[in-house]
């Protein structure tokens, strides 16, 4: 791996870490919930695409960062990609009960914490 490359993975590392603040055991809690299962877009096999990206966020967290392969790092550059995207979408008022935050919690990030 050259330089730029282990720049980049642990760039893509940090920025998970800050994307993602939900902990893998509060993550798996929340995905069990029928709020978790009630939003995102159809992957086309009954779970949505954030729901079936929230089984992944829990695996990527207990996993250590030297043991991360390359489609892990794929799979956390989604994640702060969609975590940036949604966050600037933020309805008015309060968002403790809506979709928006209930779909960004499926990507491990809770907007209220």
């Amino acid at each position: 791996m050259t330089a730029v490359e282990d720049a980049d993975r642990e760039r893509t590392v940090a920025e998970f870490g800050e994307a993602v603040n939900m902990t893998a055991g509060d993550l798996e809690k929340w995905l069990r919930t029928d709020e978790s299962k009630s939003v995102g877009q159809s992957s086309g096999d009954g779970e949505s695409v954030g729901h079936a990206s929230g089984r992944r966020i829990v695996d990527l967290l207990r996993t250590k960062s030297d043991e991360l392969d390359e489609d892990d790092i794929a799979h956390m550059r989604k994640v702060v990609g969609y975590v940036h995207r949604h966050t600037a979408q933020r309805p008015a008022g309060d968002v403790t009960h809506t979709k928006w935050r209930y779909s960004l919690m499926n990507w491990g990030h809770d907007p209220v914490k």
